[in-house]
């Protein structure tokens, strides 16, 4: 609105230049000056109006048929808006994959190092797998309480194109060079989906007895662990008051879930299954040997944990050195009776002589929210087979079948089903305010609620063909897709606004010159409006397509994404130009007929007209 008029100020020109040389003077003309057709003689326009005449002469002719029809197909599209799946996000694939197995509390470090090796020896196995690297317990930081059972394994994936083919239609016959535009649209390699949860991958590959599989991507596991704790898509947090109780829920949804279709693994936590060696020392032998707790508990530190004596320095690295009993004198309670404590005296007495030793069992880890004790179930599914909405309210109906929750517990259904429930209800708020802003600028634009409802018309015309695309496509319903359908709003408006805008030009042209006499003026004149004015419509059109289905044929990361939010776009914009060219012009003529030409003609014209 400030640039572009400028410009056409600056270098439009109506007039040719003229100076020799003439050859010259012709190619200036042709890029700066050029020549402005009629839309009758303009090469593009020509063919259009020869193809939409006849279908807009149809339209008029059977105007409550195509408009019945186009309602019926909004019908229609209602069930099939109902199968879509729903989600929070479509997955950002960051080339590198998180595999997360979680086992039984209590392991110790040499089992945990083995299960370590053992599993990224199978994941190195593959041919897509470039390097892996795995992480067992927790870091030297307060931020990571992660214990033994839980691992942490980094899998960095080659590049696609590196991955072995799987063979295509275009796979035998094609040459490269069309085989690398084909398979932009027909992938000869799996997907990333694919790699992990179809028939034998790596979820198949990795079946190791004790651990409960989990996959996810690096970033998005530590974001999803900040924000909910959760790492798998789906996880269920129940809370009560006995972490006892809480231990018994939890195993008995694990043992539901499992029958759920699209459950690839559950997991729960054993939030009062962890092991522990207690010395409960005797007072009065301490007293008796004049031993305080605190020297009791330094020797059996240094037996059993041992203490750092030191740090040795090798170059620009620093490693502690730590001195304790060997495996031997530690590996059981007999050897551990047998530890030596210094008494003030000098003399050394075994630890037998001033505590019991013995094995209990208790929490390993005690999580707490909203002032309530909690443990996790944490649930994978198979998300190329069923989606998150559908599988939750499936599996929640499941649990309440077959399970009693007490009263004073309660299950929260946490991870992206978390996210979705609170984007739903944002939702519930942004939609309407779109949709009310859109109709208030259409109002003030055309200051008739009538024309305003018409052009809003376009907004379930469109969503036709956005959904149905959707539907084709796969996709799920998800805040990429919402943001796609809210954008497709505001250019179902733009594209019905220049319908309505030419169909009223056209009418009040013929009504001023006084042709505007019967309803075949009427339907002249929205011929003359609709396709007389094809081009601009086309052209606003044809650049949304332009701009658009690009977006369908890349790849890559943030490609899937993307796709979500165009795809209604590009679906909708097709089906609301078609059903704007069919139906505004049959609307638009039982409109005026009845609200503005019928009422200035005689009695006896107006029964021959409607006969």
């Amino acid at each position: 609105i400030t640039l572009d008029s400028a410009i056409r100020l600056l270098f439009t020109h109506m007039d040719p230049y003229r100076f020799r040389p003439k050859f010259l003077s012709k190619i200036v003309n042709a890029i700066l000056v050029g020549k402005i057709h009629s839309e009758e003689r303009h090469p593009i326009s020509r063919p259009l109006m020869k193809l939409y005449q006849p279908i807009c002469e149809f339209v008029l002719r059977f105007k409550w048929f195509v408009v019945t029809g186009a309602v019926l197909a909004v019908i229609l599209t209602i069930p099939v808006f109902e199968q879509l799946g729903s989600e929070f996000m479509p997955p950002l694939d960051e080339g590198v994959l998180m595999y997360m197995p979680s086992g039984m509390p209590g392991m110790s470090v040499t089992e945990a190092s083995h299960l370590l090796q053992v599993t990224d020896k199978l994941l190195r196995q593959r041919p897509e797998v470039e390097r892996v690297f795995g992480k067992a317990g927790r870091a030297d930081t307060a931020t990571d309480p992660a214990p033994f059972s839980m691992f942490e394994t980094v899998v960095v994936l080659k590049p696609q194109s590196e991955w072995p083919k799987v063979p295509r239609w275009y796979s035998s016959g094609a040459p490269e060079w069309m085989q690398n535009l084909l398979r932009r649209a027909w992938p000869d390699h799996q997907s990333t989906q694919d790699l992990v949860y179809g028939p034998g991958g790596l979820n198949d590959l990795m079946q190791v007895p004790g651990l409960a599989n989990a996959w996810t991507m690096p970033i998005k596991a530590r974001v999803d662990m900040l924000t909910t704790g959760i790492r798998t898509p789906i996880g269920i947090k129940v809370m009560g008051a006995d972490l006892a109780k809480v231990e018994e829920i939890g195993r008995h949804i694990d043992m539901v879930l499992q029958q759920v279709p699209g459950t690839k693994s559950v997991f729960s936590e054993r939030t009062a299954g962890g092991y522990f060696l207690d010395f409960d020392l005797k007072r009065d032998q301490l007293a008796r040997y004049g031993l305080t707790i605190d020297e009791a508990n330094d020797a059996v530190m240094a037996a059993v944990g041992g203490e750092n004596v030191t740090t040795t320095v090798e170059g620009r690295e620093r490693y502690p050195v730590n001195v304790r009993y060997l495996r031997g004198y530690r590996s059981d309670l007999e050897h551990l009776s047998r530890t030596l404590v210094m008494t003030p005296r000098g003399s050394q007495i075994p630890i037998a002589e001033i505590a019991d030793l013995k094995l209990v069992t208790g929490p390993s880890m005690i999580r707490d929210e909203d002032g309530r004790l909690t443990g996790y179930v944490y649930v994978d599914l198979d998300t190329a087979k069923r989606d998150i909405g559908s599988y939750v309210a499936e599996a929640k109906k499941a649990i309440r079948d077959n399970i009693q929750i007490p009263a004073g517990y309660q299950l929260i259904w946490s991870g992206q089903f978390e996210y979705m429930e609170l984007a739903k209800q944002r939702l519930i708020l942004v939609v309407p305010i779109t949709i009310f802003l859109i109709l208030m600028l259409l109002y003030f634009n055309t200051r008739s609620m009538t024309k305003t409802l018409i052009i809003l018309l376009a907004v379930p015309f469109s969503a036709v063909g956005a959904i149905w695309f959707l539907y084709f496509l796969g996709y799920n319903t998800s805040i990429a897709v919402w943001v796609g359908l809210i954008a497709l709003m505001g250019v179902d408006a733009e594209t019905g606004m220049f319908m309505l805008l030419y169909l009223d030009l056209a009418f009040n042209d013929a009504k001023s010159k006084g042709r505007m006499r019967n309803a075949e003026d009427l339907r002249h004149a929205i011929l003359q409006g609709a396709v007389k004015r094809l081009r601009p419509k086309v052209m606003t059109v044809g650049v949304m397509f332009m701009a658009l289905i690009p977006i369908m044929w890349s790849t890559g990361s943030g490609a899937d994404v993307m796709k979500r939010i165009a795809a209604p776009m590009i679906g909708g914009i097709f089906t609301s130009f078609i059903l704007e060219l069919a139906v505004y012009p049959a609307v638009y003529e039982i409109w005026k007929w009845h609200s503005e030409v019928k009422k200035t003609l005689l009695p006896t014209s107006t029964s021959e007209v409607g006969g």
